[in-house]
């Protein structure tokens, strides 16, 4: 886990070459909180499964390789796990919300300002759709960002704690989310994507129920 100092930072596509949803810019604010170095793994996903008597999801065409990111895990699939990692640590464990996500990605206190997470370079930062090789990767192989964190561009889109909403204009403290019930927020592009999906303001949607093969998370833990 990396420790990402609380702080104020602008939220959204400050550069105006991102979607609609990625507007307005808005200030928030976040307390001190802790998120995992990589996304959680095919082996740790194995070792939740081995504990609790879970089935493993459907494998991808390439197969289950243990340093690559864990896919075909729905929303609630990772909120399962991160119930479990709770229980077995004594911590709170949870997805992160849609803004400690991009804060992090940006490099949180120490953010340069890049367009993705760890540089101006997606095939220096992450795999996307030209240097994937049609699968996910081994995570913490690309160059990580300002604050240690590999992958938060690029391999597998990250599930957040978030339904699905509009931004707002207004600064804002610790936010939740949209109220709105419906779809959980997506982030950080992934392997069969476009680099343009991979910037740190990017933004995706999708059922809680949904899994698919670049469809993956990372936790946050609260002491």
């Amino acid at each position: 886990m990396i420790i990402v100092e609380g702080g104020t930072f602008d939220m959204g596509d400050e550069q105006g070459i991102g979607e609609a949803d990625e507007q307005p810019v808005h200030p928030v604010t976040l307390k001190t909180f802790s998120i995992a170095k990589t996304e959680t793994t095919v082996l740790q996903w194995k070792t939740y499964c081995d504990a609790t008597g879970r089935k493993m999801p459907d494998p991808p065409s390439w197969g289950w390789i243990d340093s690559h990111p864990i896919v075909n895990v729905s929303w609630d699939d990772a909120v399962a796990y991160c119930d479990w990692m709770s229980d077995k640590t004594g911590k709170i464990c949870r997805l992160p919300t849609e803004a400690e996500w991009e804060y992090a990605a940006r490099g949180g206190k120490t953010s340069k300002g890049f367009k993705f997470s760890g540089g101006q370079s997606i095939d220096l930062t992450g795999w996307y759709k030209e240097n994937s090789g049609d699968k996910t990767n081994s995570v913490a192989q690309k160059r990580a960002n300002e604050l240690g964190l590999y992958d938060m561009s690029g391999n597998v889109w990250e599930w957040c704690e978030d339904w699905y909403g509009d931004y707002s204009a207004g600064a804002q403290t610790n936010p939740k989310g949209s109220k709105s019930v419906g779809f959980r927020v997506l982030r950080g592009g992934s392997w069969f994507l476009a680099s343009t999906y991979c910037r740190v303001a990017s933004r995706s949607l999708m059922m809680p129920s949904f899994r698919y093969y670049y469809y993956g998370f990372r936790m946050v833990f609260i002491e």
